[in-house]
């Protein structure tokens, strides 16, 4: 696998994060202390709007605002274009989870998280993560598909793109995407979830968010106009059918009912 390719199939979703460690602390699995650097890892985020704040705040300090949220009321949303699926009508929070392709839920708020980017004096560039709190007015989640119908539609969405792939001579215009579909064949990813989740949605997990930042490859164009609008198309159309299935076996791991 290229560079390019193996760094962007090292992080997953930063609200996937979230959900799994918030969730996992509301059941009683893990304690407070480790929730805010598990979610963060090695960057900086903050929580802006949250109930009981009047500025933004390090993400320990909005975190209580889940404390009387039971588990399977925190949910994953990661929507898309035509398809915003688990979130609530038209408003500010649709909107920025529309704009970020993500957000959590809650029946009484929703967080979405922002990306902003900053350049040092010296140069370095680096990033900081807002969690932005919205309300909202008793939301109710929308059915979602299970671990298990979600990993056997995840298997046959990537066995058919990978097919059309190879038809379409994928590794001779886009090589690093080629190789990272590849390495989806070998069970190489370290993204793990919490403890409380079973085996299949860890599994489920696991491979999803590799397969997740490999699809984020494909959204590039490829270097030097290798293709053109034509085959750019038929590339669209045979990543988008397995782009959906990703985005529901994320959803269904993360939401996945707990055990102790």
């Amino acid at each position: 696998m290229s560079p390019a390719a193996d760094a962007a199939t090292r992080t997953a979703r930063r609200s996937t994060r979230f959900v799994s460690w918030v969730r996992a602390w509301r059941a009683g699995l893990v304690p407070f202390d480790e929730l805010a650097d598990e979610i963060a890892r090695d960057e900086e985020h903050l929580v802006a709007d949250a109930p009981g704040t009047w500025t933004d705040v390090p993400l320990p300090q909005g975190l209580p605002a889940f404390a009387k949220v039971h588990p399977d009321d925190i949910r994953l949303v990661l929507p898309a274009p035509g398809d915003p699926r688990g979130l609530p009508g038209p408003g500010e929070l649709t909107g920025a989870a529309m704009l970020a392709g993500e957000a959590v839920m809650t029946p009484e708020f929703g967080v979405v998280p922002e990306v902003r980017r900053h350049v040092s004096g010296s140069g370095v560039e680096f990033e900081t993560v807002i969690w932005r709190y919205f309300p909202v007015a008793d939301y109710r989640p929308v059915f979602q598909m299970g671990a298990a119908e979600a990993e056997g539609e995840l298997t046959l969405a990537l066995s058919e793109a990978t097919a059309q792939l190879t038809k379409l001579d994928v590794a001779q215009w886009k090589p690093e995407l080629a190789g990272a579909l590849q390495a989806l064949r070998r069970p190489e990813s370290t993204a793990t979830l919490p403890p409380g989740f079973d085996p299949r949605a860890r599994r489920l997990f696991a491979r999803a968010s590799v397969l997740d930042q490999v699809l984020a490859l494909a959204e590039t164009s490829a270097p030097g106009g290798a293709v053109n609008g034509f085959e750019a198309q038929q590339r669209d159309a045979a990543l988008r059918p397995l782009t959906t299935a990703c985005r529901q076996a994320l959803v269904a791991a993360c939401n996945s009912p707990l055990h102790a």
